[in-house]
This record gives C-alpha cells, structure tokens and sequence, in this order.
C-alpha cells in the first residue's frame, strides 16, 4: 500500500469541472459489433495530472486514439477549451495542442535524434536547404530546458539509441510547438532512475504551466507519486474517479479488476535437487566470471540496476551473445551454444523485454507465433501439418486464457498482456527445461500480471527451471526462491526468500567493491 491513515473517497462518475481543459462526453466506440467504449465521460482540468487506469482491453488505448484523431468516435463529443472540436486526423488534434507519447517510440533509424524531434518542421535555409546551425541551436535549447542533456546527444543516429533514448526522443517531439494536453502511455518503461526523475521534474512543470496531463502507466508508485485525480476504467466505462490524495492503492486496484487482490503471488516450494542450468565463471563482452545455478521448479531471479548486465547475461545463455570464455550445462551435460537453435535444442528458452521486436511477428496470427519453436516436431516431410498446429496453438492459448476471438487473430492487435501470454505459450509448446522470462510484466496491467504470476507458479510446480529479471523490486521478492544481484557485470551476493528485502538488493546493487560482497558461485 501506498499511503496509509486515510480512507478510500467514494468514486464518482467524472462531470466537467470548473477548468477542464478538455472533457469527453459521452463517447462510444465501436468496432463492428465490439464495443469498445460504452459511453465514456471525463474532463482533464488545465494544470493537474490525472492518472488513467484499468486493465488491458479497458479502453484507454482506444480513448486516448480518439483524442489524438486516431480514431473517431461512433457517439459522443470532445470539448477544448469550452468548444466542441473533431479531429479528422492526427495533425488536426496536433495543430490544437494535443500530443500523446506513445510507449513504443516510432524513430527514424537513418537520421539523427535533432532531425528526428523535429521531423516535419526542420528549419530551412533559402533553397531548402537544412539549416543546421538552427537546428543544433533548438535541440541544445530544448535538451537543456527539458533536462536532458545530460542523458542523450542531438548527433546520435536513431539506429544506435537506447530503448530509454528512443522513448526521451518521443517526448521532446511531443513538445515542440505550443501544447495543451499532453498524455503519456507507460513514459518509465524503458528509462533509469535518473531519466524517470528527469521525466517527473518535466511533468511537474507542464502541470505548473496549465497543461493538461493525463498519465497512463502500471506502477501504482508512480501514481501516487505524480497525480492529482486516478480515473479508472474497466470494460470501456468508467469505473470511478478518484482523489489521489485521498485515496489507497487498494481502492484503485479493486475499481480496476472489479475484485481485490489480497494475494498476487502465488508462493510454493516445489525446487528440486535436480540441478538443470550451471553456469560456470561465464565471461562475454558484457558479463565477468558468472556462476549460477538453477534447479528444477525453482525460480531465481537477477535483480540490479539498468546495465548491469542481466539481459545481456540471459541473451548469452540462450546463444544470443558469443561466450568468450567458461561454461555452461545443462541438466550435468556441457553445451556449444553457436546460436539460439543451439539453446532450443539444449532446452532453453528466453522470453526478451522487448516482445514487439525481438519476440513477435505482429502482423503474423497467433497460431504462427505459438508454433514457432515446436514446427520441427510438426513436419511431415518438408511440409507443416496444419491440422496438429491449430491442435497445439489452441491447446496453449486456451490453457493460458489469451483474450482473443481465434488463434487466426493478428498478434498485433492484442493487449500486451496477452501478447506476452502467446510468446509463453510458444515456450510451452516447446517444453523447455530451463526457461529465462526478461521483464516478463513490463507494461502490463495488475490483473495481467497476476495471470503470469500464475502461470510461472505452475511451469515451477512442473519441474521446469526459471530465471526471472525484473526491475520491479515487490516482483522480484514475490516471485523468486532466491536472488542473485548484478552490478557492472559481475555477480555482487546471492539471497535467499528468507533474508532477501528491498535494502539488502539495493544495498549489493549498488555495491562499489566487488571483492569483499559474496560469492558469485551458486550452489
């Protein structure tokens, strides 16, 4: 819980208050026969930070396309500014000062990151040209007001930027010219404690500045920490507006999923003796001398701060990265991995943070991306028994309870929750013996996540070894039979479920002598 020592306020349907900048009216949305939003109304008053919440599939996609002229809505009005407005397209609701950051940053890769925060009102020269002095002058300018500068450069191409940069380059673009409302989708995913305070410190100048800000994010910390007003859908209503100070974490998960969540995670002893990954003094160009192992049925999760080395720890482990030096076995056998079909046949799979670009082929339906790892078990010949792959992929997506109207659907359209459902299912229908899940809830809502929860419960109750990295600390103690913390690469201690809190992760996370913190080796 979040706050204490005060009681939950009633929620109210939202009617327009004294300053709302923009209030939506009685929107509805459908999708042929699917309603998405069932008469949504809500204001967003100028100068305060109003939280949108619900699950995935409540409607918060779809309301905020139809305020950037995505979509249009089937019923109902959007009010700027006292006056009723549509919006054709998104460059009409963008001349009218609405922005919205998306969470999967669109970059052009060949450009740099000035020409891409200004792309399409690039300063010119006479004869066209591109006025670079200009241009280096705003970005400077902007990178500095927005305090930035310190974190990403105007030359950097858009190819070579971090997930974190990328999402940063979003923002600035969000903010050139004169905005009103502006709304950001899931803003910290990707960014470091210093960037995510950066971010905050921005936001708390939009608001004094009588912007608009509706924020729409899964950390309830992050919540409470920045909004005025939690307004909450569920199944494309509103479910309650909240006043944030008044207000408790519980109240707003119990508006979201319709239930309390009295227990998230699903916590079991079912570790084996059986040792299946051992990873001995481990060394890439990322990661020194590491040395784990993992049992069956057990859960060992890597915990630390952004670059310390995990994803690049688990990419080597399933033959991603080259290792330049020790070993790894599984269940007793030393294996080569020259590439991830090496670690699929050794029985290991990975589930990256990044599912959209490293883990799905979004305009591909469900049943290709399920079948991917088991097709050689379903080939006659050089031919796909479709008969068997429908077989399996309906077997997976039924068994983890994907939302979906049929396996044929395009990925692409689902939820992230169940996106990161189907790229589970994949593993399971491959029946690995030790699967690595990278971030496995980032961006999903609660109710989600309690599913995955559930679902990494039951791969451990049968036998299968899990290694868990999650940035969320309440994840990982939740989740994990044991800890292993990273920093610079290196091993820093190992904590059991007993002795393992929020401080003793942060405290070897952020240890500065490696030689005198526990031992990297695993038993």
């Amino acid at each position: 819980m979040i706050k204490s020592g005060t009681e939950p306020s009633e929620p109210t349907q939202s009617t327009a208050l004294q300053g709302a900048l923009i209030t939506v009216e009685n929107i509805v949305k459908r999708f042929g026969a699917v309603q998405a939003l069932g008469g949504i109304t809500l204001d967003f008053p100028a100068g305060q930070v109003t939280a949108l919440m619900g699950e995935n599939g409540a409607g918060k996609s779809t309301l905020l396309k139809i305020l950037t002229g995505d979509h249009q809505p089937t019923d109902g009005r959007i009010v700027l500014d006292g006056e009723p407005v549509a919006f054709a397209t998104p460059q009409d609701a963008r001349r009218a000062g609405i922005r919205i950051i998306p969470q999967e940053p669109e970059i052009i890769p060949h450009v740099s990151v000035a020409e891409n925060v200004y792309a399409g009102s690039l300063p010119r020269k006479a004869g066209r040209r591109l006025d670079r002095a200009e241009l280096r002058r705003r970005i400077t300018s902007d990178l500095t007001r927005l305090g930035f500068d310190k974190v990403i450069s105007p030359e950097t191409l858009g190819s070579e930027l971090t997930a974190a940069q990328r999402q940063l380059v979003e923002i600035l673009r969000a903010l050139t010219g004169e905005a009103k409302v502006i709304a950001f989708d899931e803003p910290t995913s990707s960014l470091s404690e210093h960037e995510v305070e950066a971010l905050f410190a921005l936001i708390g100048r939009l608001r004094a500045q009588g912007i608009a800000v509706i924020y729409v994010s899964h950390r309830m910390k992050e919540i409470f920490q920045l909004a005025d007003r939690v307004a909450v859908l569920r199944d494309g209503t509103v479910a309650g507006v909240l006043d944030a100070a008044r207000t408790t974490e519980e109240e707003v998960v119990r508006l979201m999923v319709g239930r309390d969540l009295s227990s998230l995670f699903v916590r079991q002893d079912v570790a084996r003796d059986e040792v299946v990954l051992d990873l001995k003094d481990v060394t890439t160009d990322d990661v020194s001398g590491i040395s784990l192992q993992v049992r069956a049925g057990e859960v060992v999760a890597l915990a630390g701060l952004i670059g310390a080395g995990r994803s690049e720890l688990a990419r080597a482990i399933a033959g991603d990265l080259p290792i330049r030096s020790g070993g790894i076995s599984m269940n007793g056998r030393k294996v080569q991995l020259r590439g991830p079909r090496d670690a699929i046949r050794a029985g290991i799979g990975l589930a990256p943070e990044e599912r959209k670009a490293q883990a799905l082929f979004l305009q591909r339906s469900i049943r290709d991306n399920t079948s991917l790892v088991g097709l050689t078990g379903l080939r006659r010949l050089r031919f796909v028994r479709r008969r068997q792959e429908r077989s399996m992929a309906q077997e997976y997506t039924d068994r983890l309870r994907v939302r979906t109207p049929s396996i044929e659907h395009e990925i692409g359209k689902l939820s992230g929750g169940n996106q990161q459902k189907v790229v589970l299912a994949r593993w399971l229908a491959g029946k690995p013996r030790l699967l690595i899940l990278d971030e496995p809830t980032r961006g999903i809502d609660i109710g989600a996540k309690a599913e995955i929860y559930q679902i990494i419960a039951d791969l451990a109750r049968d036998g299968v070894a899990l290694l868990v990295i999650s940035s969320e600390l309440p994840e990982v103690l939740g989740l994990a039979d044991r800890i292993a913390v990273m920093q610079n690469g290196r091993i820093t201690g190992v904590l059991g479920r007993a002795e393992a809190t929020e401080e003793t992760i942060l405290a070897l996370a952020m240890a500065d002598d490696l030689t005198t913190t526990a031992p990297g080796a695993l038993r």
